[in-house]
């Protein structure tokens, strides 16, 4: 798996690619625990087509330290087989899935009060 790391304002995408599996999420693992202040984040499963047990329990830590900081972990551009197991494991109830990247995005901007 490869995966790089962009932005757009004050949202961090994690851009992943490949199989997200046991053997490749401690890169992933440590990008976030060295990562705890960001609050806002976003992980761009569009070039991902498969997840294990290991991967999910890596974004649901992600996910649960953004929301102590008051932010959140999107997922976007999940793809059929990868949202299938999101759907199996009934995470899809848990994390917020968009559609596209630009969606999830603009999802942190909306969620913010006026």
């Amino acid at each position: 798996m490869n995966f790089q790391v962009e932005t757009n304002d004050d949202v961090t995408i994690l851009v992943l690619s490949g199989r997200f599996d046991a053997y490749s999420v401690s890169e992933i693992r440590t990008w976030i625990s060295d990562h705890k202040d960001v609050s806002k984040v976003v992980v761009n499963l569009a070039s991902v087509n498969f997840v294990d047990s290991t991967a999910l329990s890596t974004l649901v830590q992600g996910m649960k330290w953004t929301r102590q900081r008051g932010g959140d972990l999107h997922l976007a551009s999940l793809q059929q087989p990868v949202h299938i197991i999101f759907e199996l494991t009934r995470l899809d109830k848990a994390f917020k899935i968009f559609a596209d990247l630009d969606e999830a995005v603009q999802a942190f901007s909306v969620a913010q009060p006026a």
